[in-house]
């Protein structure tokens, strides 16, 4: 099994990073750096608990003056890139909120985002004051530095995963908006994906907005239609309608439904957890012009509680002849994962073309150990 992620905060790592401290500020004292850092309960405290240790660890080895301290980080940031060094911009979030602080912490942000992410960081910031640090962001989302341009986007999201939320946001978008507008051509995928997942948050409360997006920029470049296609991901899960005719998604007609025939199966219908199954289907789309379909299957998972949550699957999105028969086999594995687990009990597993389920069958799960 793979190491969590946490691991990668280890006595190794502390002690690699203190030398590298203490080789920019003689005063820094690695044993008791690491030693305070891994003071029980070390090795309870999951990722971003290690993390925020190693930051409040760092404010009582630094020196006292939060300007000194980031002289100190300056100095020895060019060795200190990637993942890991998250605890950079989580510095500044913890000792640069300060009013006296703030042009200092913004210019931190930026050089520090380029060698790690500063989107969990600026979070505060904006929560504190939307308009004036979306007023940076907008400045930022203009910036050289790809790392810097994404931050605008995915500092702002207002459900970035793993960050603060952004109940501001989530009300009214609008300040984010031309945040967006700026990025929506940007030639970085890196900055692209931002500006989709950006998207894709704000249809979860707003999606008549992203629906008008959709319309103004669909057709203004192969880089803008990526970004439309991806931040409607959710809306085209959903089978929102005008979503759907937006990219050309075939309707139903009158007295002539889209899919004409359609059969599920699934092989065996009695497993345990952590089995897998073999799901078959096949359908029979309507005569006449070609039609573009999305294909899916989605599984009625039985939560602790006995209630079951929906969770989709894609099979296939494409255009076919009128009249075309597809049939497909799928490998569905049942073993737990970190973001799902799974209960015994009857899954209902359909199938669905446009959103639109035309066939059904049901999977007993029995626990691991019957």
């Amino acid at each position: 099994m793979a190491e969590p992620l946490k691991a990668m905060y280890n006595e190794g790592f502390l002690r690699s990073f203190g030398r590298i401290l203490h080789g920019a500020y003689d005063a820094f004292d690695i044993e008791g750096f690491v030693a305070e850092a891994m003071r029980e309960p070390w090795e309870e405290l999951e990722l971003k608990a290690r993390m925020r240790r190693i930051t409040e660890t760092l404010g009582a080895f630094l020196p006292e003056s939060y300007e000194q301290a980031l002289a100190v980080l300056y100095a020895v940031d060019h060795e200190c890139v990637g993942f890991p060094y998250l605890i950079f911009p989580d510095f500044v979030e913890v000792y640069g909120q300060a009013e006296e602080h703030w042009a200092l912490s913004v210019a931190a942000l930026e050089r520090f985002t380029q060698g790690s992410s500063a989107e969990f960081a600026v979070r505060p910031f904006l929560l504190r004051d939307p308009q004036r640090m979306m007023e940076q962001m907008l400045i930022w989302s203009r910036h050289g530095n790809e790392h810097v341009r994404r931050l605008a986007s995915e500092g702002c999201r207002p459900r970035l995963p793993w960050g603060q939320a952004l109940p501001v946001f989530k009300r009214d978008p609008s300040p984010v908006l031309p945040v967006l507008e700026q990025l929506k051509d940007d030639p970085s995928l890196y900055v692209r994906k931002s500006v989709a997942n950006n998207l894709n948050d704000i249809a979860k409360d707003h999606p008549d907005v992203v629906i008008g997006i959709a319309r103004r920029w669909m057709g203004s470049s192969t880089r803008t239609d990526w970004i439309v296609r991806h931040g409607c991901r959710s809306l085209i899960r959903k089978a929102n309608p005008d979503i759907m005719a937006i990219f050309g998604y075939a309707e139903e007609e009158d007295h002539t439904p889209l899919v004409a025939a359609a059969a599920l199966s699934v092989d065996p219908a009695v497993l345990r957890i952590g089995e897998n199954c073999v799901l078959s289907y096949e359908l029979r789309v309507r005569e006449g012009e070609p039609v573009r379909i999305r294909v899916e299957y989605g599984i009625d998972f039985v939560k602790a509680g006995g209630k079951t949550s929906r969770k989709l699957f894609l099979l296939s999105d494409k255009t076919v002849p009128g009249g075309a028969r597809l049939s497909s086999v799928r490998t569905h594995r049942w073993a737990d994962l970190t973001t799902r687990r799974h209960y015994p009990g009857g899954h209902r597993i359909v199938l669905l073309v446009n959103g639109r389920e035309v066939a059904s069958t049901e999977l007993i799960l029995e626990a691991a150990g019957k």
